[in-house]
């Protein structure tokens, strides 16, 4: 009897072996892809963040004849509602590429500082530089943003 429970439990131990080896595999997940509200959410930025990248010539002209009245309306103004827009579209984004964003926000946020700091002081020099790295950073999240083909339908 004994030796009749020794063997029907290695059988089961066999049995139970046998089970989980044939078990499926995890399932493969596909990668993240954007939803259709996502991708038009972040369309809807894209043109406003794109506007004020094309006038990057129009401030540093402003810089260079030292017109501080109109460069601190630059910054406070349209360069000021695409940091907004920057903070927007970011929730939008693939989870991956979020903290980037976060970070090039940032990044553009303390050139945005030092640029009006160099405004107020009326230096051309330093103002430049955190206009051109201003700048930068719009072009740096612009290239995270979604291209139409990664469209999910």
């Amino acid at each position: 009897m004994v030796r009749q429970r020794s063997i029907f439990s290695f059988l089961l131990v066999l049995l139970a072996t046998f089970l989980i080896s044939c078990g499926s595999p995890g399932v493969a997940v596909a990668p993240p892809t954007y939803t259709a509200t996502q991708l038009e959410k972040i369309q809807a930025y894209v043109p406003e963040i794109q506007a004020v990248r094309d006038r990057s010539e129009e401030l540093n002209t402003l810089i260079q004849t030292k017109d501080w009245i109109n460069v601190r309306n630059f910054i406070h103004g349209p360069i000021t509602e695409a940091k907004l827009n920057l903070t927007y579209v970011t929730p939008n984004l693939l989870p991956k590429d979020q903290p980037t964003a976060r970070q090039i926000t940032r990044d553009f946020f303390n050139h945005l500082v030092k640029l009006d700091r160099g405004t107020s002081a009326s230096n051309a020099q330093i103002a430049l530089s955190n206009s051109q790295a201003a700048f930068a950073d719009i072009d740096k999240f612009l290239q995270l943003l979604p291209k139409t083909e990664e469209r999910r339908d």
